[in-house]
């Protein structure tokens, strides 16, 4: 049972952050990039910062100062800058299918910089989920374009803020560090402000976008933080892969988008090397623990 309620979970989480981007998306055609990570950054930090207040946790401390979160917080900055100018320039179906390539770069992050033991089976994943972004950014074709390459960027970024999320001190709390997180889209939107301007005074659709926006993708942050305590990561982290589905589909319906071959039989070989590696890590968690078992009686 409470592995079906973190399924639910996930999948939920997985439509709102969907919704976020389709959100995202809409404000864009009013607003340029750069105001659309700003006044996300302000709400976001605003409301985490409220609910730190309501718990009696502080909003400043010397948690700001760890290595580990700055450098999650730097690249949350970098990541949000990025992200968000690809989901203005490309469509969102094609973001999302390169979003999916995320859990790869972070394992094979984790065998470079942490290192984590990889085996070939796991590297070959990873090396097919790499293949799969290059069919959606075809780099040296008329089907490349600015926007899937910002996209690309913006998972190296990700995985390097997950990556750092692991090495944080584990008394910071996690809505601090969602703060923090939210924060730092401040400094990136103001970034992209100064460098290419544009911003305009929001009208009503535009506002209600960016709303939408934070009401949904916090909604998905709750939903997602449940899902992996309700039930086992094993058994939820797979339907991570539905946002991909959810994106998708909104962008058929809300922005006409038809996601051509290549990008879709690119996102199959993402999504099939990532729940491979996932599965692989199950199977590796299962066998090693009896041996640890066995080693601690001696």
């Amino acid at each position: 049972m409470d592995n079906l309620r973190g399924i639910a979970l996930m999948i939920a989480a997985m439509a709102g952050f969907a919704m976020e981007d389709a959100f995202i998306k809409a404000s864009s055609a009013s607003m340029p990039a750069g105001q659309i990570t700003l006044l996300l950054g302000l709400g976001g930090t605003l409301i985490f910062g409220l609910m730190l207040r309501r718990r009696g946790l502080p909003v400043f401390s010397k948690a700001l100062l760890d290595r580990a979160v700055m450098v999650r917080n730097l690249s949350e900055m970098l990541g949000a800058m990025f992200f968000i100018s690809a989901l203005v320039l490309a469509p969102i179906s094609t973001v999302a299918a390169i979003l999916q390539a995320t859990p790869l770069v972070v394992t094979l992050g984790a065998a470079i910089f942490l290192g984590a033991p990889v085996g070939w089976r796991r590297w070959s994943a990873i090396v097919v989920g790499l293949i799969g972004v290059l069919m959606i950014l075809r780099p040296g074709t008329g089907a490349f374009d600015l926007g899937s390459l910002l996209a690309a960027i913006a998972v190296v970024l990700m995985a390097a803020r997950d990556l750092s999320t692991r090495m944080v001190p584990p008394e910071i709390n996690s809505l601090q560090l969602a703060c923090y997180g939210f924060g730092a889209c401040i400094p990136a939107g103001l970034i992209l402000l100064a460098l290419f301007g544009g911003a305009t005074i929001p009208d009503q659709s535009s506002t209600l976008a960016i709303f939408g926006a934070l009401v949904v993708g916090m909604a998905g942050y709750y939903a997602l933080t449940a899902a992996m305590r309700v039930g086992e990561i094993v058994v939820v982290t797979p339907f991570r892969y539905t946002r991909l589905i959810f994106t998708m589909s909104l962008g058929v319906f809300f922005f006409s988008e038809r996601p051509d071959g290549w990008t879709l039989a690119g996102a199959a070989l993402i999504i099939g090397s990532g729940l491979f590696t996932i599965l692989r890590e199950a199977h590796l968690s299962r066998t090693q623990r009896p041996l640890s078992s066995a080693a601690s009686e001696r």
